[in-house]
């Protein structure tokens, strides 16, 4: 079996990989699928939670939920904290107030301790020039590694197992620089499925992809949570796409949360008002059956 260690230097790990960092003393991740009949426990929880940049809050005293092995997404209108409410559910942004990670504050644990619990997958990452989707893929292994702990048979079947998953095994070694812009996302998706952690955090994953390859990707996550039993948050802007591939919505506006719960619960002419400002009539997904938005 080909190895797929990461020969590159450690140095030259681009500054958007996630770094969020893993207990070495916490078990490996990933449970199988929560049943869909099932009400599940909170992953992450937010109180009171005010974060802004300067004087002004971009969040106020904000509440959430989001619910184990279920795709939750973030929606509102541009500037509304979508990414900054995701930052600090990670703790890379100030806050006041309190985020729990599976109970635990999230203040709580650092570096690799929280690595292994928690990825985020930033908007717009870039990889090192020359990188193959092998090395860059390889390097979601890096907080398992250490002086003591060098790189192992174990970290290969992982890289490939990640590489399989999401359908890039027959391109392992081939430059990034080469891929298609929905492989590139297929691959830093895969990095972050090789860190291993229970809880993915995907800042606006189909950015700059077009409507195909947004579905490829989306139906990826969707596959994530359904085969895997992860727990994934994401950022979308476009609104169906977002219901279509979530099992949660959370709806923000004004720096609060407006709503949140299932796309069926939530999406109603009256939201849509309220949050986008937007007219519009919400009908049956001839596809899904769940609620589909006509601007009207």
């Amino acid at each position: 079996m080909t190895p797929f260690r990461d020969r590159t230097s450690r140095r030259a790990i681009p500054p958007q990989t996630p770094s969020i960092a893993p207990d070495p003393t916490a078990e490996t991740p990933a449970g199988a699928p929560a049943s869909p009949s099932e009400a599940p426990a909170a992953r992450i929880t937010a109180r009171g939670l005010t974060v802004g940049y300067g004087q002004d809050p971009v969040l106020r005293d904000l509440d959430l939920q989001i619910p184990a092995d279920r795709v939750t997404t973030l929606i509102g209108p541009n500037g509304c904290g979508k990414s900054t409410l995701l930052k600090s559910l990670c703790d890379l942004l100030p806050f006041s107030g309190e985020v729990l990670l599976e109970g635990r504050s999230i203040r709580e644990l650092k570096g690799v301790r929280r690595a292994r619990r928690l990825t985020l997958l930033p908007q717009s990452p870039t990889a090192p020039e020359g990188l193959t989707v092998a090395g860059l893929v390889a390097r979601g292994r890096h907080p398992y590694q250490s002086w003591l702990a060098q790189w192992s048979a174990r970290d290969d079947d992982v890289v490939r197992d990640a590489l399989e998953a999401t359908g890039l095994l027959g391109l392992a070694h081939r430059p990034i620089a080469a891929l298609s812009g929905g492989q590139r996302q297929r691959v830093w998706i895969a990095m972050a499925l090789a860190q291993d952690t229970p809880t993915l955090l995907l800042d606006e994953p189909t950015t700059y992809l077009d409507l195909a390859y947004s579905i490829e990707v989306l139906s990826l996550v969707r596959r994530l949570r359904q085969e895997r039993g992860k727990t994934v948050v994401m950022v979308l802007h476009d609104l169906n796409l977002a219901i279509r591939h979530s099992d949660h919505l959370v709806a923000l506006a004004g720096g609060a949360v407006a709503a949140q719960g299932s796309p069926e619960e939530i999406i109603t002419p009256e939201l849509l008002e309220e949050v986008f400002g937007l007219k519009a009539l919400v009908v049956a997904d001839p596809v899904t059956g769940g609620p589909l938005v006509v601007p009207a």
